[in-house]
């Protein structure tokens, strides 16, 4: 990214000035390294949100944002439905509530060890993953609309967990507002039999050690100590929320026109707020994190039962689960008011400060924690949200790595078996029924996680408290 088009605000912080049809500055939070990195289709997506109706304060970006479809990913932005406010389907994204959850397990590295290949050929086998994997669930109609409701409560209620979970979950396990006669025939019936289903992409099980702890009051009310063994599951809404998307991009591209939107690009198509048809969406892309925050919920109680045949009486109680891709109403001071707005976060977690109404009663001392997942063979982190970003960016920080080159790039200079060969020798055990696919998901397919979350640490974002190393990567 050309850094002459940009004020810098600070050593991690730096402005796109409005200019043209901008209704407000962009702000893009990264080191000059980062940013000099970055595709210039960043700012210019960066320039085009902030370009949308009712949008508040800035268009923001996270370190580890790259180029999207509409928003880039890693981008942030609210809009206030009372000033003309629109929710566009493209800042929220195909992959609705795409999120992490880390569970405890109560072992420390030297238990895993000796019995390291046998969890991981146990996880491959009883988690399902890849193109296309379907589960042993399959629901009905009166099934999904339960699920689409209810959420990981649903979940819960079906026997996949404990109500201990829900807690520890955003939105408590399951959003409000959910309308399932939102969500179109086809998007349920690509979800009937994908409950409990990793999928493909990014998306991954990882059995992790916690390495280096960085803030050691955090990590104690987390309940990390260096050497404990963790997993962590990273996926979203599947089939059905890739339909939804699709679904409502295809209506909001015909219909901003009578709306009076003028979209600087189609991939921003969006609905007033108050319309009809934005009312609709927010319904159906409820559902769909509704749908995710179940699925996840499956997968846990699925990896439960795993673990527990390794190593009897395992427990894995759950230490958190966040999402990204959502779009979340939510109370935020503006020039010193409370105001009401609905947050996009496009491939970017919330990470509210310490003392926040929303947070567990253990965690309420040090802030939410912010789990940032790594790319098969680098490091993931745990950490905690910062007094005083809900005035910066909506209370929002990145959600892991961010890529550094396209998948079809990524083909060409690696290979899946080479790959695997080389991260077992590093100690690092993959499972995946694509060689392809983890050669898309190559570790330097992606930018430097540890560089991503030092910007976020320094500007403030969210500050480090944890870092986690690969043991044993279920892939999709």
């Amino acid at each position: 990214m050309d850094l002459k088009r940009l004020k810098q605000r600070g050593e991690f912080e730096w402005e796109v000035p409005k200019s043209g049809a901008m209704r407000v500055p962009g702000v893009i939070f990264a080191s000059r390294e980062l940013v000099e990195a970055m595709d210039e289709k960043v700012r210019e997506q960066v320039t085009n949100v902030a370009g949308l109706p009712g949008i508040v304060a800035a268009s923001y970006a996270m370190p580890d944002a790259h180029w999207g479809y509409g928003f880039p990913i890693g981008g942030v932005a609210a809009f206030d439905a009372d000033s003309g406010g629109v929710v566009s389907a493209g800042g929220v994204g195909f992959d609705i509530s795409c999120g992490v959850r880390t569970l405890h397990t109560g072992l420390k590295l030297a238990d895993i060890e000796a019995h390291q290949a046998r969890l991981a050929d146990l996880l491959y086998a009883r988690i399902p993953a890849g193109v296309g994997s379907t589960g042993a669930l399959r629901l009905d109609a009166a099934g999904m609309a339960a699920m689409l409701k209810g959420g990981a409560r649903w979940a819960v209620q079906e026997g996949y967990g404990s109500a201990a979970d829900l807690p520890r979950i955003e939105e408590h396990g399951c959003v409000t507002g959910a309308d399932p006669g939102a969500v179109s025939e086809q998007a349920k019936q690509r979800q009937r039999d994908e409950m409990g289903t990793l999928g493909s992409g990014n998306h991954y099980l990882e059995v992790q050690v916690v390495g280096e702890i960085f803030d050691a009051a955090a990590a104690g009310a987390y309940g990390l100590a260096a050497g404990d063994v963790v997993v962590s599951i990273h996926c979203g809404s599947r089939g059905l929320g890739h339909q939804i998307g699709t679904d409502y991009l295809r209506e909001m591209v015909v219909a901003a026109p009578a709306a009076g939107i003028a979209l600087p690009d189609r991939e921003l198509a969006c609905a007033p707020l108050k319309s009809a048809l934005g009312q609709r969406y927010l319904g159906a892309m409820r559902a769909g994190i509704n749908c995710a925050l179940a699925n996840r919920q499956i997968l846990t109680h699925l990896t439960r039962a795993a673990f527990a045949e390794v190593f009897p009486g395992a427990k894995l109680p759950l230490l958190y689960d966040v999402s990204h891709n959502t779009c979340k109403e939510e109370t935020h001071s503006i020039d010193g008011q409370p105001r009401r707005l609905f947050v996009h976060r496009k491939g970017a977690t919330r990470a509210f400060g310490p003392g926040h109404a929303e947070l567990p009663r253990e965690y309420a001392g040090v802030g939410q924690p912010v789990l940032i997942g790594g790319s098969m063979g680098t490091a993931s982190w745990v950490l905690a949200g910062s007094a005083g970003t809900g005035e910066r960016a909506f209370g929002s920080a990145c959600h892991g790595a961010g890529r550094a080159m396209s998948r079809h790039e990524a083909t060409k200079r690696w290979h899946g078996r080479a790959l695997i060969d080389e991260l077992a020798a590093r100690g690092i055990l993959i499972r995946s029924p694509s060689w392809r696919g983890v050669a898309e998901e190559a570790p330097l397919a992606y930018k430097d996680v540890g560089a991503v979350v030092d910007a976020a640490d320094r500007a403030g974002l969210a500050r480090k408290v944890a870092r986690l190393a690969p043991l044993v990567c279920i892939k999709g």
